[in-house]
């Protein structure tokens, strides 16, 4: 079809291949239900529209028709992102509601259902967030304005094996109990611009501060977390699986301010924060041993030291230097972090703490909390 979108890769700037989002694959298979259930084609393959306007086509795998139901899965295609949810059938049965429903969302198998507060859906409604909603309302309505019908009616979407998969998300600590979220703000997923880990960053302190703690904190790596969880006796909700994402939490809560923020990383990671740097992936900067041979001479190392700084191959191993020859490492590095993250929070009334670990989650230094928006 002329509108239809391309997932194919662009030769001429090798752009990796797009997918479709959770939700936009609900959508399709609702809408091809929905057909089915007023008596016509299934549509195969079905077109939706997305929020920005394009309209991709979506291939069914599955269908089937009963007395009362029509049900469509489609197998969720990510593209060239390493989503979890790649390969996956999402399935829709749509069913006649009472006059007046109009869509009514139920949680299948294999999809959560909300359990705290503080994410775009209320408790105890299945986690089918809004836009994915909106875009079936949509969806459904086109289907019912061509034979100029009514769209009372009960969509339940379903993702078998969808709670096992749902283990290795942040689903589980975000209060989403039994499933996967149906998400997509877009419809499109982006390879590698890694939006569903910042969405969960972000939920992640919409559910902390819904359920009333004024102190997060935000870890680069599992080891980091068990070891600020133990520091602070913080509960699971307070902790921030912010991975590279320092940039992407700060900003969030500098317009959602909870009291007590601590960013906590291992000792490379938070040299890169002390370096300025706000995206702690190896993609976006390396440790710089120049600014550490730096660090080294002004904590009184002996020339010899700081050339062996300099020659180093990982801060970690500087690290390991430090701590032999006696000069100060893990305070600096960990002052000059703070003043990254602070300017990344702005004015926001917050008091922060960066506090840097060793590999095995030992605390090499701390700032202590001090207030940011002054």
């Amino acid at each position: 079809m002329k509108d239809d979108i391309s997932l194919t890769k662009d030769t001429k700037d090798s752009r990796l291949r797009r997918g479709w989002t959770t939700g936009a694959c609900a959508t399709a298979a609702a809408k091809a239900a929905f057909s089915a259930l007023l008596g016509r084609d299934f549509l195969d393959p079905v077109v939706i529209t997305l929020p920005g306007g394009e309209k991709p086509a979506f291939a069914l795998a599955t269908t089937e028709v009963g007395a009362d139901f029509a049900r469509v899965g489609v197998v969720k295609d990510a593209g060239d992102d390493p989503d979890v949810t790649h390969g996956a059938l999402i399935v829709a049965t749509v069913r006649r509601a009472p006059p007046g429903s109009g869509v009514i969302f139920r949680a299948g198998a294999g999809v959560g259902t909300v359990t705290r507060p503080g994410l775009p859906i209320p408790v105890g409604e299945p986690a089918i967030n809004p836009v994915p909603r909106e875009m079936i309302r949509r969806a459904l309505g086109e289907v019912a304005a061509e034979v100029s019908g009514t769209f009372d009616v009960e969509v339940e979407i379903s993702i078998p094996n969808g709670e096992k998969i749902a283990a290795k998300t942040l689903n589980p600590r975000l209060g989403v109990v039994g499933g996967l979220s149906i998400l997509g703000t877009t419809g499109i997923v982006v390879p590698f611009s890694c939006a569903a880990w910042i969405h969960s960053i972000h939920r992640g302190i919409d559910v902390a501060r819904a359920m009333g703690f004024d102190h997060v904190a935000g870890s680069t790596g599992h080891t980091t977390e068990t070891a600020v969880a133990a520091l602070h006796r913080l509960d699971e909700v307070q902790l921030i699986d912010m991975g590279d994402f320092v940039g992407g939490m700060l900003k969030y809560l500098r317009t959602r301010p909870v009291t007590k923020v601590t960013v906590a990383g291992g000792i490379g990671k938070m040299v890169k924060l002390a370096q300025g740097l706000a995206d702690l992936h190896s993609k976006r900067g390396s440790v710089d041993h120049d600014f550490l041979a730096a660090v080294a001479a002004k904590a009184g190392a002996a020339p010899e030291i700081v050339e062996e700084v300099r020659g180093a191959n990982t801060a970690l191993e500087v690290l390991e230097i430090a701590r032999r020859t006696g000069f100060e490492l893990g305070a600096p590095i960990a002052a000059a972090g703070w003043r990254t993250a602070a300017a990344l929070l702005g004015d926001a009334p917050i008091a922060l703490e960066v506090a840097v670990f060793d590999r095995r989650g030992d605390l090499v230094a701390t700032t202590g909390f001090r207030p940011v928006g002054r």
